[in-house]
C-alpha cells in the first residue's frame, strides 16, 4: 500500500490492509468485473489527508461507512453510466493531478524528513521541506533502493510478461538491507490479524460535517472503479463489464471495510491490469489476492516489517508516473455502426453476394457514420466489442464526421480489445483531418501492423479474405 505521511501512524496502517483484505474480498464477490481487483489506493489516500488533518483517524471509518453507502445507492438506482458523461480529457487532467501528488507524497519516504506540523496533507509543501532538510548520506541510500526497484519494474517485463517486477525489486532491496549495514528507515510493525466486526459510533454533531467528504470519496470510489473496469474490458476478453453491479460491489465493499475499521474501497487500476496481463480470468483471481494479503498478516508481519520504506516509495513513484486511463460515453446521439459482410450490396462492384468468396462469413465490415464525441462513445464500444465469430473487423470511416479525444481514445480501446482476441483489425478511410488525432491516442499503434491502414474498400476486403485464408491453411506468419 503506498506510504502516505499520515499513514506512518499504526491505526491508519491498520485501515489499508483491512480495506485490502475484506473489501477485496467483497468486491470481487459482488461487483461487476470478473477481473477487477480492489482495495486502497493512491488516489483515495489524497482525499482521504485532509479528512485526517481535520477530523483524526477516526473519522475515516465514518467516512468509508457513509462512502460506501451512498456508492452502493448509486449501484441500485443504476447510476453506472453517468461516468460515461465525463470527457476523456476531465478524467485525464484529474487522473494526471493524482498522480503527481502520489509523486510528491513519495518525496518524505526516499528523505526520511518530517515535514512541519500542519502541511503533511500539502503535498507540494511537504516535498519541499523534506528536501531541504534531507540528510545528504542517507539521500543517497534511499535513491539507491528506490532506484533498484525502478530498475527491476522496468526489466522485469522484458524478460517475461508475468514476472512481478515491483516484487522482484522489493525482495531485492529488503534482502540487500539486511546484509549490508544501512540507515533506511523500515516499514515497522505490522498488525497480527484482523479486528472483530463493529459497528462504527456515529456522532451526529460529526456526521454533517463528515457528509460532504463521504460524497467526494463516494465520487472518487465510483469514477476511479468504473474507469478501472472498463479499462480492464479493453485488455483482453475477460467477460462481460456491468456498471451498475460494480457500484453495488464497490459499496458493499466499503461498507464491510467500515465494520472492520477499515477505508474505502475502490478498484485498482494497477493491481487489475497486473491481473489481466498475467491471466486472470475469474474473480477467483482477485480473492486470492486477499487472501495472500491475509496470510501475510497472519504469518509474516515480522519479515513484512523490514521492507525499507524507500523501496515502497519507489514503487509507487514510478507507477504515479506511468498511471493511464481511459472513459467512454453513452448518449441517442452516436454515430450509427453499421455491420457488413464482406460481399454486400453496399460494396464496390465485383465484392457483392454474387462475388461471395469462402471464409466471408469470418469478415465483418463495420460503417461508423456521424459524430464520435464523448457522448457516444460508450455505447460504440459496447457494439463493437461484442461481435464474434469473425477473424477480421473492417472499420470503415470515411463517413465519420466530428471526433473529439473521447471518440478516439475510445476508438483506441476498441482496437486493442479485438486485437487482444486475436481478431485481426483493419482500418479504411482516415480523414486527413482526423489522423494527428488518431496517432496522438494510440489508435494507430493499436493496430497489429502500420500496413493494416487502407485508403480504398475492395483493398481491405482482399487483404482480409488473405488473411482468414492463411488462417485456414496454417498459423498466421
Amino acid at each position: 500500500m503506498p506510504r502516505h505521511p499520515l499513514l506512518c501512524r499504526s491505526p491508519l496502517r491498520r485501515h489499508g490492509l483491512v480495506t485490502a483484505i475484506v473489501a477485496g474480498v467483497l468486491a470481487a464477490v459482488f461487483g461487476g468485473s470478473n477481473v477487477q481487483v480492489s482495495g486502497p489506493t493512491g488516489a483515495m489516500v489524497v482525499v482521504l489527508a485532509p479528512i485526517v488533518a481535520s477530523h483524526g483517524a477516526g473519522a475515516v471509518v465514518v467516512v468509508t461507512l457513509l462512502a460506501g453507502v451512498i456508492v452502493l445507492a448509486a449501484g441500485v438506482l443504476k447510476l453506472g453510466r453517468a461516468v460515461s458523461f465525463i470527457p476523456w480529457p476531465v478524467i485525464e487532467g484529474f487522473t494526471l493531478g493524482i498522480a503527481v501528488i502520489i509523486f510528491l507524497q513519495q518525496v518524505p519516504q526516499l528523505t526520511a524528513a518530517t515535514p512541519t506540523p500542519g502541511h503533511s496533507s500539502q503535498a507540494v509543501v511537504a516535498a519541499m521541506q523534506s528536501i531541504v532538510a534531507a540528510d545528504p548520506g542517507y539521500l543517497a541510500w534511499s535513491l539507491g533502493a528506490a532506484l533498484v526497484v525502478a530498475a527491476c519494474m522496468l526489466l522485469a517485463p522484458r524478460v517475461h510478461a508475468a514476472i512481478p517486477g515491483s516484487l522482484v525489486g522489493i525482495v531485492l532491496v529488503s534482502v540487500l538491507a539486511l546484509v549490508i549495514p544501512n540507515p533506511l528507515t523500515r516499514i515497522g510493525a505490522l498488525p497480527s490479524g484482523l479486528p472483530a466486526p463493529s459497528i462504527p459510533a456515529l456522532d451526529p454533531a460529526l456526521l454533517g460535517s463528515l457528509l460532504t467528504p463521504a460524497v467526494t470519496v463516494a465520487a472518487l470510489a465510483a469514477i476511479e472503479s468504473l474507469l478501472s473496469g472498463r479499462v480492464a474490458a479493453s485488455m483482453a476478453d475477460t467477460g462481460t463489464f456491468d456498471p451498475d453491479r460494480e457500484l453495488v460491489g464497490q459499496g458493499v465493499a466499503s461498507i464491510g471495510s467500515a465494520l472492520f475499521g477499515g477505508m474505502p474501497a475502490t478498484g485498482a487500476i494497477a493491481r487489475t491490469a497486473v491481473n489481466v496481463r498475467s491471466g486472470g480470468r475469474s474473480r477467483i483471481a482477485a480473492i486470492f489476492h486477499s487472501v495472500v494479503l491475509l496470510a501475510v498478516v497472519l504469518v509474516a508481519a515480522g519479515p513484512v516489517g523490514t521492507i525499507p520504506l524507500a523501496a515502497l516509495a519507489g514503487v509507487v513513484a514510478l507507477r504515479s508516473l506511468s498511471r493511464s486511463s481511459s472513459v467512454h460515453r453513452e448518449s441517442v446521439d452516436a454515430p450509427h455502426v453499421v455491420p457488413r459482410p464482406a460481399a454486400d450490396d453496399d460494396a464496390p462492384d465485383g465484392l457483392r453476394h454474387d462475388g461471395a468468396a469462402e471464409g466471408d462469413e469470418r469478415i465483418a465490415i463495420l460503417r461508423l457514420d456521424g459524430p464520435l464525441v464523448f457522448t457516444a462513445a460508450d455505447r460504440i464500444f459496447d457494439e463493437i466489442r461484442a461481435i464474434s465469430g469473425v477473424s477480421v473487423v473492417v472499420l470503415r470511416m470515411g463517413q465519420l464526421e466530428l471526433v473529439d479525444a473521447t471518440g478516439a481514445r475510445m476508438l483506441g480501446d476498441i482496437v486493442q480489445a479485438l486485437e487482444a482476441r486475436g481478431v485481426t483489425v483493419l482500418i479504411r478511410g482516415i480523414q486527413p483531418r482526423h489522423e494527428d488525432l488518431f496517432r496522438t491516442v494510440g489508435v494507430l499503434a493499436a493496430l497489429r501492423h502500420h500496413k493494416h491502414l487502407f485508403d480504398d474498400l475492395p483493398t481491405a476486403i482482399g487483404h482480409a479474405r488473405d488473411h482468414v485464408r492463411r488462417e485456414r491453411s496454417g498459423p498466421t506468419p
